[in-house]
Parts: structure tokens; sequence; C-alpha cells
């Protein structure tokens, strides 16, 4: 099904949640025009709430004005999934992936980049696994990344959040995926010897290459 699926590698480092938005969306029109094949990009935000189309308000757990102070913008967005938190030193992952190409299979998709990233924790001596009912990946009781996807024209977009080396307090501004959920990260784990983002940009892009190649 998926044999021949390839994608481009795009990191676009540290940049504002809207500009990277928009530059999905811009992708997002190239790859369902068949304009350019599917990309895989890579980066950080600055420090962001964004709320899915799932999201209550409520589990934005300070008020605007204290978010504001604190630098933290609120942005509905119309990716799957409830609440969560984007930051610097969480590695924020965008498959703008041609569905058409992988089977028009969502759930597959999904399941995918679950599998990615448990191969990429495993690497780094991180034993990491799913929850069923849920969404995402998790080390014990604690969750480590997060999924919310949007399909358009059989393109997938939004995508996944790895917790590596963030600061984990500003978890504490909402109820994570809208549940009582404790976060952790690599740093969790890892000497901070062990932490080179940019080996770590390069075991995930391996993982998902061999498990898209696959096709599950």
């Amino acid at each position: 099904m998926s044999s021949g699926f390839d994608f481009e590698l795009l990191d676009l480092g540290l940049i504002d949640y809207q500009k990277g938005l928009s530059l999905q969306q811009d992708l997002l029109r190239e790859v369902a025009s068949g304009k350019i094949k599917s990309v895989l990009t890579f980066c950080e935000h600055n420090p962001v709430i964004t709320l899915g189309r799932s999201a209550k308000k409520e589990n934005v757990l300070k008020p605007d004005e204290q978010l504001r102070s604190l630098g933290v913008e609120v942005i509905p967005t119309n990716r799957g999934g409830d609440v969560t938190v984007h930051l610097p030193g969480q590695l924020v992952v965008y498959p703008i992936f041609d569905l058409r190409c992988l089977g028009r299979d969502i759930g597959l998709f999904l399941r995918n980049m679950e599998k990615a990233v448990i191969a990429t924790l495993k690497a780094y001596r991180i034993k990491a696994s799913v929850k069923e009912g849920s969404t995402g990946v998790w080390v014990g009781q604690k969750k480590i990344a997060s999924i919310g996807i949007a399909v358009k024209n059989w393109v997938g977009y939004h995508g996944l959040s790895l917790n590596v080396s963030c600061d984990l307090d500003l978890f504490s501004l909402i109820r994570p995926c809208g549940q009582d959920i404790i976060m952790t990260s690599m740093a969790r784990f890892l000497n901070p010897d062990d932490l080179n983002i940019s080996e770590i940009k390069g075991r995930l892009r391996d993982e998902f290459k061999q498990v898209f190649a696959r096709g599950g």
C-alpha cells in the first residue's frame, strides 16, 4: 500500500505558532494539488496554548490576563483533541502527508505516528507505550507525546509534540487533553549530554521513514 511512500524534510527551528500554521496550510495546498510530495516538518514554538476542535475553555486553568503576563497566547485551531501547550524544548512534528498514498486510513496514520515516537524513545532507552482509547505516547502513567491532527482533501496536517527538555511547569496552566494528565519529558530520563535535539530529529525522521514505508 505505501511501500513507495516518501517525504521531504523541513526544519523550521523556533517559529511562532500562527506563522507555522500558515506555512502548514501553504504546504497542504501544494501537496493536495500534487505540486510537491509529502513534507515532514520539525519546529519548536514560543509558549502558546492551542485549543483543538473538542476543547473546552474551562480546561485552560488561568485567566487570560495572567496568561498574557506570562507571554502565553491562547489560539483556537482546527486540529483534533482538546487543549495543549507548545513551548521551546518541545519538538513539534507536522507530517503534511498525502493520505491518498497511505490507503486513506486516518486511524493508521495516527498509529504510525505513535509507533515512530515509541521507536525513537526506545533508541534512548526510554520504554514508552500507547494507552487503549487514548491517542498519544506514554511513559508509565505520564504522557510524553501528544497528537492532534486535521485532514483536508486527504492530506494530513497538524501532528504531534514530543516533550524533550521543555519547562513542564507550563502544563499546570491547562488540563492537558482535557484530562488530569501528568506530563513528562525525555529530560527526566536522560543526561543533558544525551539531549541533542538535532540527533533526536534525525532519529525521529528515520523512524517515520521506516514506519510509513512498512505501511504500519
